[in-house]
Parts: structure tokens; C-alpha cells; sequence
């Protein structure tokens, strides 16, 4: 499990590329028969993944969480990116196919990660955020997570948005979790953009055509950055910054928060002639 600590938005504008990368890029989340995680200061949120190819994958604990097991005051979202799988929540057996999504509570204390054949195996997207009081187990699938069309060819911003964990779908104490799918042809996601000063976010990237790239921008909305993004990788976004991206291909990303606010209209939007 790596740390990343937070950044001054100050000190945030003498950093290069490399350094930029090396704050809020996870490059890997995805590696066979093992757990990849970055634990992140911005609101306590782990960030990681499984893909079980060579049998089950059991979620282990870690030295940086100082408990004795991985949930013991954590809550965990996952959602399932690949081929088709299962996780097991002490003993008991969930079918998760691609899209899928699984809120686990806090005090859950064995889960088991895999996947259905090991030349497709599923891959687990797994985000945690500390968590107060116990939310029952529950699943979402696409199809049940009221999608909802946005944006316009004009503009190309076409795109579909899956809420899971949020105030009015699967509950939990922090955490709110999605995925949006961009239409093809489309490249755009979240324009205008927006910051929220009350909670983080990380997108995780993911069916990116091979040999395209996604050119997400960070900053404060008067001091931009980007960052060129492959499938399977992740950004942490720092409340202060926006958080927007334009691929050269359609694309998919999982979007979740944590923090002090648990609404998912809470965003301030930022007017594009206002963007530097």
C-alpha cells in the first residue's frame, strides 16, 4: 500500500510534469493475484483494485490502517470492470458482472475476490473511506442505478451516468460512488467543470481503446495542469482542484467521493471563461 499526502494549491503551481504524476497519478491498479492500493490523505479514501486470475484473492489487512482487518472502521465500494466475478462477504456469495457495483459496511471481516474464468477475469475496482456506523451489504446493477443521459453531440459530451452509492441509492457513511460512460464519439466528460470544497475525488479510468490516451485536467481553476491518462489508471483529486477530461477515443471512468458532504449535487460549477 503506497501513501500520498495532500498538496498546498500554492505549492500545487511549481510542479512539473513528473511531479505532478508522481502526486495524483496511480498507474496500476490492476496487476494478476494481487491488491494494488494508494492510501490517500485527502479525506482518508483508499484507492486500489484485484484482478484474481490464479484462484480467489482475500482482501488482507495492512500496517498503515492499524486495525485488524481491513474493515474494521472502513467501508468499501466496489465495482466490477471486467470479466465476470464474485466477492465474498463473510461466507456470503455475490455474483458482480461488468458495471456491477457492491457497497460492503464496516465490521465485514472476510471478503474474497474472484473470477468466473481466468481467461476473462474480472477486474475489482475498490474504493474505501473510514466509516462511523454499519450500512447492510447490498448490490446495484448498471440497469438499476438509474442512468441518465446528459450532454449533446454538439458539444461532444454525450454521455451516460450510473449512481450506486449515494443519499438516494445504496447507503453508506461517506462514500459516494458512479460510473459514467461517454457515448461514442464522444470525448468530453464533466463540462463545465467544477470543484467542491467539501470532499475529494478520484476517477478511475477504464475501457480505453489501446494506444489512446485521456488528457484529464487538475488545478485550481485558475491555475490548470493535465495529465495524460492509459485505461486502468486512476487520479486523486484535491477539493481545490477541478476535475475534467477529454480522451481521444470514447471512454469509461468510475467517479467516487468522500468527505464532509454525502449530497451529489454538491458541486460549484466553473464557468469556462473563467478557466486558466
Amino acid at each position: 500500500m503506497q501513501t500520498r499526502y495532500t498538496t498546498n494549491p500554492s505549492d500545487f503551481k511549481q510542479y512539473d510534469t513528473d511531479r505532478i504524476r508522481r502526486e495524483f497519478l496511480i498507474e496500476s491498479l490492476f496487476t494478476s493475484n494481487s491488491f494494488e492500493f494508494v492510501y490517500s490523505h485527502y479525506d482518508r479514501m483508499i484507492v486500489g483494485g484485484v484482478m484474481p486470475v490464479e484462484g480467489p484473492q482475500t482482501l488482507p489487512t495492512y500496517d498503515e490502517l492499524k486495525a485488524d482487518f481491513f474493515l474494521q472502521r472502513r467501508e468499501l465500494g466496489i465495482i466490477n470492470l471486467a470479466g465476470d466475478g464474485t466477492v465474498t462477504v463473510d461466507g456470503q456469495v455475490v455474483d458482480l458482472s461488468k458495471k456491477d457495483c457492491l457497497y460492503v459496511g464496516m465490521g465485514s471481516r472476510e471478503v474474497i475476490f474472484s473470477s468466473n474464468q481466468a481467461d476473462k477475469p474480472a477486474k475489482f475496482a475498490l474504493i474505501s473511506t473510514p466509516a462511523h456506523r454499519i450500512c447492510p451489504m447490498a448490490k446495484l446493477t448498471s440497469a438499476e442505478a438509474s442512468p441518465v443521459d446528459l450532454g449533446a453531440q454538439e458539444t461532444a459530451n454525450q454521455r451516460t451516468i450510473y449512481k450506486y452509492i449515494h443519499a438516494d441509492g445504496l447507503q453508506s457513511c461517506q462514500l459516494v460512488m458512479g460510473l459514467t460512460t461517454l457515448k461514442p464519439g464522444n470525448i468530453w466528460n464533466t463540462m463545465p467543470p467544477h470543484v467542491h470544497d467539501r470532499r475529494m475525488e478520484a476517477y478511475i479510468y477504464f475501457d480505453i481503446p489501446e494506444n489512446q490516451r485521456v488528457f484529464h485536467f487538475m488545478g485550481h481553476p485558475q491555475e490548470t495542469r493535465h495529465l495524460l491518462v492509459s485505461t486502468d489508471q486512476a487520479i486523486l483529486s484535491p477539493p481545490w482542484s477541478i476535475h475534467a477530461g477529454a480522451g481521444t477515443a470514447s471512454y469509461s471512468f468510475i467517479w467516487a467521493m468522500a468527505g464532509e458532504n454525502y449530497s451529489f449535487t454538491d458541486m460549484d460549477f466553473v464557468q469556462l471563461s473563467d478557466i486558466r
